[in-house]
């Protein structure tokens, strides 16, 4: 028998007969841990080959010998800038997209929140007054710049076209045609896009090239009143210019469900800046049923690729950082 430790505090006893089902009918026997028994699971991963799990710590500990770790997350940056956490240079890296349908939710409900002006809705209340005069927007015939066009970014397109989006661009680093957009341009034509984006949403991994990709000259590119929405990581948003263009007006609102750092100092500019909307880092976390239901299914299916030596479909490549 071949050995996998998985390590994931999400698991209902129908996932682990579920891994157990698969593991077994192809030759691979599997051991369930919690984090908090991280020393249990380092003593029976001496002898693994597959780790599904999401511990750098757990995973620094893991010889040689260890072949594939799937990363039960969609953010891999930990192990892609650090090589020193896998003692075998060559064993794989996948990550889980299982993350959009959870993401795309947030980001309907982010974007309705700001349309509807609830950030303001909300002050004129706590004040206990009376107000109903703003003019609010709508999904129906506006125009979206998705940054990001994997899982979540196909995800979130496809509720805004069916909520009567007029128009929605792609970006991403290759420029390829995704299911669900307009158009999609290479990522080299932001500065292009910006001036003509309403609403953006952006959707990207972290990696050298996605830091501070919205820095405080893109942002004075966006028309005024554009909204900005982020959930894919902080670090691709320079903050304070970000804070001060709401605060003036520039920008109609954002939302961020990331930040740099998580979280914010209790000083930050961020938390008092006009019309944002600040969540800690709950956009796609394992809280929803089908996301862990998803994430399981996910692994199954390539464990059955690693078994029989075909290309696993989460398969990270970590020069890229994704």
């Amino acid at each position: 028998m071949r050995n996998i430790c998985v390590c994931q505090e999400f698991l209902t006893e129908a996932h682990k007969a579920q891994i157990r089902e698969t593991a077994e009918a192809l030759g691979f026997a599997p051991r369930f841990f919690t984090p908090d028994q991280l020393e249990e699971a380092k003593a029976w991963l001496q002898d693994c080959e597959v780790l599904y799990g999401c511990s750098p710590d757990l995973l620094r500990a893991a010889p040689a010998s260890l072949k594939w770790y799937c990363c039960a997350y969609a953010g891999v940056e930990p192990y892609c800038k650090d090589p020193s956490l896998f003692a075998n240079p060559d064993c794989l890296l996948t990550n889980s997209n299982c993350y959009g349908v959870t993401i795309a939710e947030h980001v309907v409900m982010v974007l309705l929140m700001l349309f509807r002006r609830m950030p303001e809705y909300e002050e004129v209340v706590r004040n206990r007054e009376w107000s109903r005069e703003l003019p609010v927007r709508s999904i129906r015939n506006n125009v979206f710049t998705i940054l990001g066009t994997g899982d979540i970014g196909v995800n979130v397109a496809e509720r805004l076209r069916g909520m009567g989006a007029a128009h929605i661009t792609g970006l991403s680093r290759s420029g390829r045609e995704r299911a669900g957009f307009d158009e999609v341009l290479p990522i080299g034509r932001l500065d292009e896009a910006l001036p003509r984006t309403r609403n953006l949403i952006m959707a990207l991994p972290a990696t050298e090239e996605t830091f501070h990709i919205l820095n405080r000259a893109r942002i004075a590119l966006l028309p005024r009143g554009a909204y900005v929405v982020n959930v894919g990581r902080g670090a691709a948003v320079e903050q304070e210019p970000l804070a001060e263009a709401l605060n003036s007006g520039a920008l109609g609102g954002a939302a961020l469900d990331v930040t740099d750092p998580e979280p914010l100092p209790k000083d930050h500019p961020l938390w008092a800046a006009r019309n944002i909307i600040i969540t800690p880092h709950v956009s796609g976390n394992m809280t929803l049923g089908y996301t862990c239901d998803r994430n399981v299914e996910l692994f199954c299916k390539d464990l059955r690729n690693y078994a029989a030596g075909r290309p696993l479909n989460g398969l990270v490549d970590r020069a890229l950082g994704y």
